[in-house]
């Protein structure tokens, strides 16, 4: 039972509707396809699901037109893909000439009466259906068990199978062969010569095998202790000794923080003299400012065959009918096939997955611009290489643009107003890069203003506290108490390690609330996405605390593995929250983008399975790297050939 059956424009216009059970209109379900899929460019899967309903769609490209079904997702109905294209075919053909001649004023101005034709199709698929024979089982005398024979299927114990048996007898002869070839020259006279064929008759089957074990067992011992090396007289001796390096501080005091001043509490650490343009990198920026990921394209001339028509032009015409053809395949007649399409997005397949991007992803994309092209006219003076690949850039950037844009300084002073401080999540799997990122949204939201709390969450790593001392000493030489009134902008609040994080995240918002701090940023422990325990207890952090942002810090050297650590992820934060709608990833943080020149495939793969913005990408060692990502720019880098 179908719950609604919808045509309409790529505009928005809707030209025919079918309500096939009572309820709430087909809006909310058709919106919600037009925002997350079609919107999005996400059309490789002709269905989508929305909370009880599946929806299956088609797309005609020719005319910009839309079909839409939604039934229950519980239901099986196996003619509803033949339906839609029966209705896609016969809606086509009846209107056709109102949309060729009228265009959109046909769109606005016609009237489209088609329930007697749908309900005709739809009685045609429902029967269709039910004509289908179920399958039958085999009988017993079809099958292969019935031409076997009661003795073939009869063993004696100790005996095996025949068909074993004679593979045991090939294997054997081929061996007694060589070895028969090769006794003469290597054994020696007293040795026991191999049993012919003669007296192999004589023996039976038992004794014939006991004396190739024997033969068996003493070649092995031979070579057994041929291969035997002596035993070492002298041991090694037990224990471990320290490394000293022959360059390396004889000190051990100098890189002793163990009595520090500031473990277990929320203090200042004590300022650090060091080189502050060895830390920031670029003299001529500007401060507080987010600088957009640039990349230089390179145009590069690109050979592209024209498109001929497929109809081969007559030898009864003459000349003038041959140039008229010719002129008619350039100028716009020809409308785009799969056959078409094929050699062109095979080829950009496998340049995206070159690029880094995931193969099951790569899939997808090619497939959404397909159907998006599928049908299509082309323009004048275009060539199907082109047209194609315009049409990957444009979802390429389409997925990279966010659906909420994440504004971290509009939200912390939000969050400023109602005199409560923002808080920030970072989750991640290990050495992607969580800690030295966090010191580098620290850097960029003290140079716009705001204090920062940094929370030493990760109790498990050694030296994860040690590292964010050092990055807080540092950022307090950068910014001195002096210029800001006398108060460190930036502040570490640790308890040491192996305690809960999330206890210690609670104690950290709470601290940060009393002392009036803008920002709180939560470091956590690296862990696999396959690490259940590790993985309850984030869950556990996030659903305690709840942060106001919580960003997945990835790396761009990953390919496929990025899909896997995303989906996992997220699932895990939502098996193991006990909250009705739990709380998911909202960013994503991606690292070490300096190391991948123009294998920019990472950002495709994460934005596309989260629908999620990337809010920043690290680029290099120093404070200052830190970019907002452009779009743009990452599609140019991951098109160039």
């Amino acid at each position: 039972m179908l719950d609604f059956f919808t045509i309409f424009s790529k505009g928005g216009l809707v030209l025919w509707c079918f309500q096939g059970v009572r309820g709430p209109a087909a809006t909310a379900p058709v919106n919600a396809l037009i925002r997350s899929v079609l919107l999005q460019e996400r059309g490789g899967n002709n269905s989508f699901t929305h909370e009880a309903l599946t929806l299956k769609y088609k797309l005609d490209n020719q005319f910009e037109l839309v079909f839409v079904v939604g039934f229950q997702k519980i239901l099986t109905l196996t003619y509803v893909d033949k339906l839609i294209d029966d209705v896609h075919k016969e809606f086509r053909d009846k209107y056709r000439n109102e949309f060729q001649q009228k265009g959109a004023l046909g769109l606005l101005n016609g009237t489209f009466d088609f329930k007697d034709d749908f309900m005709r199709l739809l009685r045609d698929a429902e029967e269709s259906s039910k004509v289908r024979a179920p399958t039958v089982m085999k009988t017993f005398e079809q099958s292969l068990k019935s031409q076997k024979t009661v003795k073939c299927m009869i063993e004696t114990r100790g005996e095996k199978p025949k068909e074993k048996v004679k593979n045991k007898k090939n294997k054997g002869s081929k061996k007694e062969g060589t070895e028969a070839a090769t006794a003469p020259s290597k054994a020696p006279a007293g040795d026991k010569q191999p049993l012919t064929a003669g007296d192999k008759e004589e023996l039976t089957k038992d004794e014939i095998l006991q004396k190739n074990r024997e033969e068996f067992f003493r070649r092995h011992m031979k070579a057994g202790e041929k291969s035997r090396s002596p035993k070492p007289d002298a041991q090694k001796e037990k224990g471990k000794k320290p490394r000293v390096w022959d360059l390396g501080n004889s000190n051990a005091k100098v890189l002793d923080y163990s009595n520090s001043t500031t473990n277990g509490s929320a203090e200042a650490c004590p300022v650090e003299e060091f080189d502050p343009d060895m830390a920031l990198g670029d003299k001529n920026r500007e401060p507080g400012r987010l600088y957009d990921l640039e990349y230089e394209s390179e145009d590069e001339a690109e050979e592209e065959k024209v498109v001929q028509n497929t109809s081969k032009p007559s030898v009864k015409k003459g000349g003038l009918g041959g140039m008229f053809g010719m002129l008619k395949g350039l100028v716009g007649s020809k409308s785009l096939t799969r056959e078409d399409m094929d050699p062109v997005l095979e080829k950009m397949k496998d340049h995206l997955i070159a690029k880094n991007v995931a193969a099951e992803i790569a899939v997808q994309l090619c497939e959404s611009v397909a159907k998006k092209l599928e049908g299509k006219v082309m323009g004048t003076f275009t060539t199907v290489t082109s047209t194609v690949k315009q049409a990957l850039q444009e979802a390429l950037v389409q997925i990279l643009q966010p659906q909420r844009r994440v504004d971290v300084l509009r939200d912390v002073m939000d969050a400023q107003r109602h005199r409560r401080p923002y808080v920030v999540t970072f989750c991640g799997v290990n050495g992607v890069g969580k800690s030295t990122n966090l010191a580098k949204i620290s850097f960029w939201l003290i140079e716009n203003g705001f204090s920062v709390l940094i929370a030493a969450c990760d109790t498990f790593r050694a030296g994860a506290v040690e590292q964010l001392r050092t990055h807080t000493r540092r950022l307090n030489a950068l910014h001195p108490p002096e210029n800001h009134g006398g108060r460190a902008m930036v502040q570490l609040y640790e308890k040491g390690y192996g305690k809960d994080a999330a206890g210690i995240a609670m104690e950290a918002i709470s601290y940060a609330r009393n002392q009036g701090f803008d920002v709180v940023l939560v470091d956590t422990a690296g862990r696999m996405q396959d690490n259940a325990p590790l993985m309850t207890a984030l869950a556990k952090l996030i659903a305690v605390n709840a942060p106001d942002l919580v960003l997945f810090v990835g790396e761009a050297l990953v390919g496929n593995e990025a899909v896997d650590q995303l989906v996992k992820f997220n699932k895990a934060l939502a098996d193991h929250s006990m909250a009705q709608t739990p709380r998911l990833i909202d960013g994503i943080v991606l690292t070490k983008f300096d190391t991948i020149d123009d294998k920019v495939g990472a950002a495709i793969s994460m934005t596309y399975i989260t629908s999620k913005p990337i809010v920043f990408v690290g680029t290099g060692q120093t404070y200052c790297d830190l970019r907002s990502l452009n779009a743009k720019a990452v599609v140019a880098a991951l098109m160039k050939a």
